[in-house]
């Protein structure tokens, strides 16, 4: 019988997290030790500084006052200025300038790629494929270092159920398990099996913890959940990138249960070193430490220090508040010197561990800075991951397109190779971009097939180009409406109260419509958006997410049918913005939703309960049947466990990728349970006609929650699986499990 190979590649990647974590738990070079007693409090402090370049028309650089302090010993760490030959220019000061030689630490956002840019990692996310994610960190951390980079501020591991937040366009959507799933991947991507390889990049788990629930779906704002939903769906991404070998952390700018992440004692001390064991260093966000003032949790920039180190909180990344204030706060016994020692011992550790201390010019090759980025090898798995990541939502048969027909291609976002790249872009450069939408559809479509008109832009209320995107859809035999958000218009900071596409392009396309033409709606946006009015007027509606430096290809070889269309949504799309917070794995309620004609139950008057699209959602060009649920026992007790398994059928005329999922659910427990789980997926790719087994196993771990102690384990009870191709479209059993 097959096991499912998901399981099976989980299994190995925690043993081999495993046998990471135990090397970072004996993180402590001999070296660090004869170091840290030859420095003075200042240089001490120095190495918990992290200072921000500045970028001018030339390139990185730094203000002569930090470059004075890096002479000094006063800054260790470099945040924002890459390239080899910056980077080599700034370690020579640190080397050779310096009392002690101790070199820099560079650090960047390399968030969803470097020079080669990756679809956004919601869109990653949704290819579910941990596999292929992984890679996509391995190019991005080798470009990276071969620009004179040691660090990347990634994975993002924020669970978020929030559409108008716009940093869910930076994670892998809703899901714990699908979550942890690639933070693990990128961590291992990123940093490899030795850190010390040059051609590998410091991973840091961000943003530690639960940024993804800011209240009202505002940027940078308050989050308040209880200790058990923050255990069970917020902290398993961080936890599993922890596990897989990260060594830096940093911590959010939301407070939890009124106390500011930054200094956060609970999140920094008793869960991640006490309870996960977290060898490494922590860095605060941007200023988060002296943002503790407008908090209302510190007096003054200095007690925000104070509060900060206190609580484990290791790196001040730009506030200066440790600059200023950190060696008075040693010299008044307000933090202790093992305090400082042990902060700066972790940030030299993981210098060492990097090999800087053995060649701090290792990351410094121009020769590999050219040859290294936006290879051709590169180019082509960027563009393969971008089509894997797209979502079909719906096709009447609108999709794919044929070569040779006649194509209107409308949108201005159609002709835009900026926007492709999406926000946080690393070094991606719009030069870079071979080719937008418009010019890839043109080129598969071949000569004089296509033609194009803007309609209207992204944003605003001009409608005068909508007479000749008219025209031009009369001229057709099919239309391509290019729609969606500006790409600065998710990210950090870009929140929204509504999260319907903006502008006149949802006009625009009724219009479009009403010429009787079959309009496939291709989507470039960050977020879950409010579709409900668009998609009646859609033959076919693809979600391309912001696709990357390759996007314009992969969106047209996904439209002609050349890559059959194999992503699965990995967040909810809601009908409106008034069902939000909705997710799978909510709560039943005392009055569930199950009589239409009943009143006095959890409704709503104006819309159905389910969602626009579910998660797990994605259409192909063929057909998945299911067959029923098998289970090899109907019960099983300790430390047994049964399989549940489906044969997937693909029963359409092409050849398809279908991802299987296993859904749990606890009927009865000490505490109410979530009325679906994700607990397995797996990718198969079927010929047409071609049939396979999808065998998942289910365990005590795979039934394990926080009981009502606050323990973790399984309960004996009643249980349900269900596995199909989304969240909405599962066969289910029944089994049971005794303690």
């Amino acid at each position: 019988m097959k096991r499912s190979l998901f399981l099976l590649v989980v299994t190995a990647v925690v043993f081999a997290a495993c046998a990471r974590t135990q090397e970072a738990g004996s993180l402590n070079d001999p070296r660090v030790d004869k170091l840290m007693k030859r420095m003075t409090l200042d240089e001490k402090v120095g190495q918990l500084v992290l200072f921000t370049s500045d970028w001018t028309v030339t390139g990185p650089s730094m203000r002569q006052g930090y470059i004075d302090d890096i002479r000094a010993g006063r800054c260790g760490n470099i945040f924002n200025a890459y390239t080899a030959d910056y980077t080599r220019k700034m370690q020579e000061i640190a080397v050779n300038e310096t009392r002690l030689g101790i070199p820099l630490l560079f650090g960047y956002d390399v968030i969803h790629g470097f020079r080669t840019i990756f679809p956004i990692n919601l869109g990653l996310s949704s290819s579910w494929d941990p596999q292929a994610i992984e890679e996509a960190s391995r190019i991005a951390a080798r470009e990276a270092t071969a620009a004179g980079l040691h660090w990347t501020f990634s994975p993002m591991c924020d669970i978020s159920v929030e559409p108008r937040w716009g940093r869910i366009s930076e994670g892998a959507g809703e899901d714990p398990f699908l979550g942890s799933a690639i933070s693990a991947a990128m961590t291992r991507g990123y940093q490899g099996e030795d850190l010390s390889d040059p051609a590998t990049l410091l991973a840091c788990v961000k943003h530690y913890a639960a940024y993804g629930a800011p209240q009202a779906g505002r940027d940078y704002n308050t989050v308040d959940m209880s200790e058990r939903w923050l255990r069970e769906f917020y902290l398993p991404p961080y936890k599993a990138a922890v596990e897989a070998g990260a060594l830096s952390v940093m911590a959010s700018f939301n407070e939890l249960d009124g106390v500011p992440a930054t200094a956060n004692s609970f999140l920094l001390k008793d869960v991640l070193r006490d309870e996960w064991g977290f060898k490494g260093f922590v860095v605060s966000d941007y200023t988060g430490i002296n943002e503790m003032v407008c908090h209302g949790y510190a007096a003054d920039e200095a007690d925000a220090g104070r509060l900060a180190i206190n609580a484990g909180m290791d790196m001040d990344m730009q506030s200066a508040s440790y600059f200023n204030y950190l060696k008075d706060l040693v010299q008044s016994g307000k933090v202790s010197r093992h305090t400082l020692d042990e902060s700066v011992r972790r940030v030299l550790n993981v210098k060492a561990a990097l090999g800087l201390f053995d060649d701090p010019y290792k990351y410094c090759s121009p020769e590999r800075e050219a040859t290294e980025t936006l290879t051709e090898e590169n180019k082509a798995f960027a563009r393969s991951l971008a089509a894997e990541s797209m979502v079909l939502l719906s096709n009447d048969g609108t999709l794919p397109l044929r070569k040779g027909e006649k194509i209107a291609v409308i949108g201005a976002l159609a002709d835009s190779k900026d926007d492709l790249l999406g926000s946080w872009r690393g070094a991606g450069e719009v030069q870079s971009v071979p080719a937008s939408i418009l010019d890839a559809i043109r080129e598969a479509a071949g000569p004089g097939n296509v033609v194009y008109a803007e309609g209207c832009k992204e944003m605003g209320e001009d409608r005068s180009g909508f007479s000749r995107a008219l025209t031009a859809a009369y001229g057709a035999s099919k239309v391509v409406l290019v729609i969606g958000e500006d790409c600065q218009w998710s990210g950090e900071a870009a929140s929204r109260s509504d999260i319907r596409i903006p502008g006149v392009q949802s006009e625009l396309l009724q219009k479009l419509a009403a010429t009787g033409k079959p309009v496939a709606v291709v989507l470039l946006n960050g977020r879950p958006l409010d579709l409900s009015e668009d998609l009646p007027y859609a033959g076919a509606m693809l979600e391309a997410w912001f696709p990357g430096t390759m996007g314009g290809y992969a969106v047209a070889d996904v439209l002609f049918g050349d890559v059959n269309p194999s992503g699965k949504l990995s967040v909810t799309f809601p009908r409106n913005l008034g069902q939000v917070p909705i997710y799978h794995y909510a709560k039943n309620t005392g009055r569930p939703y199950v009589h239409p004609e009943a009143k006095y139950e959890s409704r709503y008057l104006d819309v159905p309960n389910e969602p626009l699209f579910a998660f797990g959602h994605g259409l192909s060009y063929t057909s998945f049947e299911y067959s029923p649920v098998e289970l090899s026992a109907a019960s099983f007790s300790g430390e047994g466990g049964i399989t549940a398994s489906v044969t997937v059928t693909n029963t359409g005329e092409v050849e398809g990728t279908e991802t299987v999922q296993m859904y749990i659910r606890d009927l009865v427990g000490s505490v109410t349970r979530p009325v679906k789980q994700l607990k397995g997926f797996e990718r198969v790719r079927l010929a047409p006609g071609e049939s396979r087994e999808v065998v998942f196993d289910i365990d005590a771990a795979t039934l394990s929650f926080y009981r009502a102690d606050m323990t973790w384990g399984p309960e004996s009870g009643e249980f349900k699986v269900f596995i199909g191709g989304a969240s909405d479209k599962v066969n289910e059993a029944s089994f049971s499990y005794l303690d």
